[in-house]
């Protein structure tokens, strides 16, 4: 990109050159030199300056086009091919507006308020067309049938709900593979830059734990980049203005249509209560676990004490708490239990249960 840059400048300033470079010898007095006044001279004399100017300013140059690329990688198809047509009518307004304009007899005026006009009508066409998107839409779709106009209208285009924006949590937690895997999930899973970012600060973490769960969030996303049957895409972008992951995630979601996938309990209600569609993998599993009816036999392995007296606690397969009456004397041992009840909270299900009647007089 740089020496395109600078071989764009070198040309310009070689044919900039055969016409400035002989006013500037005539200037100083230099007009009658054979050598000075030679045309390949001349050119590559404009040529250097511009090749200098252009390495001077081209870092400046390169930071401006990586913020402009960055604004328009945020903003959806729509908004940019709806202002483009607008800031194009808009500026075509403007010309046509400037044309009485060109036969002021004024220095200057007669380019400057033409200049100014077009300007102006070009940057109000942009804003009418990036704010008044749905608008247009209505006014170029088909009219409905007769009979269908009380259907409740979405908001929706390509990219509704396309992107899965997965969370650092929901990835160091390893379930979204599983499922991902499935099908269960349709669309792309969006990786941010930033969640990647904080995903490496943990793995690089001096705590072992951390360090644990980043390296294994890591290993994670390996996986589901290889896996062929599911779409996996990184986002480049960033919100500069925002500091937390957390409102990074909520922003890059309704910029995108998308939703975001998490296991984070606070992140979820923030979520809700800005209207940004969530996927829960802790509600998600909760909701598939068997259901279990009072009355139900299993056999469980109690595993330490409860919190009141004479209780005993032992879990089920996918870790759901089973709380045992009477269990404390069977601590460490396989019995068969009836369930009395089960709990259903937003950390998780409790079930409630007693040692059958045969094993506690036989344990007697």
């Amino acid at each position: 990109m740089k020496k395109i840059y600078l071989a764009i400048f070198a040309i310009l300033g070689f044919s900039l050159g055969l016409t400035f470079v002989p006013k500037f010898w005539n200037l100083i007095g230099l007009s009658n030199q054979p050598v000075l006044e030679n045309e390949v001279v001349m050119g590559v004399i404009g040529a250097i300056i511009f090749i200098i100017f252009s390495a001077l300013t081209y870092d400046y140059v390169a930071r401006t086009v990586k913020r402009m690329e960055k604004v328009i990688n945020e903003q959806s198809l729509s908004i940019l091919v709806f202002g483009s047509i607008s800031t194009i009518v808009g500026l075509l307004l403007g010309a046509l507006v400037s044309i009485p304009l060109y036969s002021v007899q004024i220095a200057y005026l007669n380019i400057i308020l033409p200049t100014l006009i077009m300007l102006t009508l070009g940057y109000f066409g942009f804003r009418v067309g990036t704010t008044k998107i749905d608008e247009f839409k209505k006014l170029f779709a088909p009219r409905p049938k007769k009979g269908t106009e009380e259907i409740l209208e979405r908001k929706a285009d390509d990219y509704f709900r396309k992107y899965k924006i997965l969370d650092t949590s929901v990835i160091i937690d390893g379930r979204i593979y599983d499922v991902a895997k499935t099908g269960f999930i349709e669309g792309t899973l969006l990786i941010p830059n930033f969640v990647l970012y904080e995903l490496q600060y943990i793995a690089d973490s001096g705590d072992s734990m951390k360090r644990v769960r980043g390296r294994r969030g890591l290993d994670i996303l390996n996986s589901l980049q290889k896996e062929p049957g599911i779409s996996v895409e990184m986002y480049e972008g960033d919100f500069e203005d925002v500091q937390e992951v957390d409102s990074k995630l909520i922003k890059l979601a309704k910029a995108l249509d998308g939703v975001v996938v998490t296991n984070d309990f606070n992140l979820n209600k923030v979520c809700e209560f800005q209207n940004v569609p969530v996927f829960n993998i802790n509600a998600l599993a909760n909701a598939i676990k068997p259901v279990v009816i009072p009355g139900e036999t299993m056999d469980v392995i109690v595993m330490k004490d409860g919190t009141e007296r004479q209780q005993g606690v032992a879990y089920l397969d996918d870790g759901t708490m089973v709380v045992v009456e009477d269990g404390k004397h069977f601590m460490n041992e396989k019995i068969n239990v009836i369930v009395t009840s089960a709990l259903q909270t937003a950390a998780g299900r409790m079930i409630f249960a007693k040692p059958s009647h045969s094993q506690t007089t036989i344990h007697e």
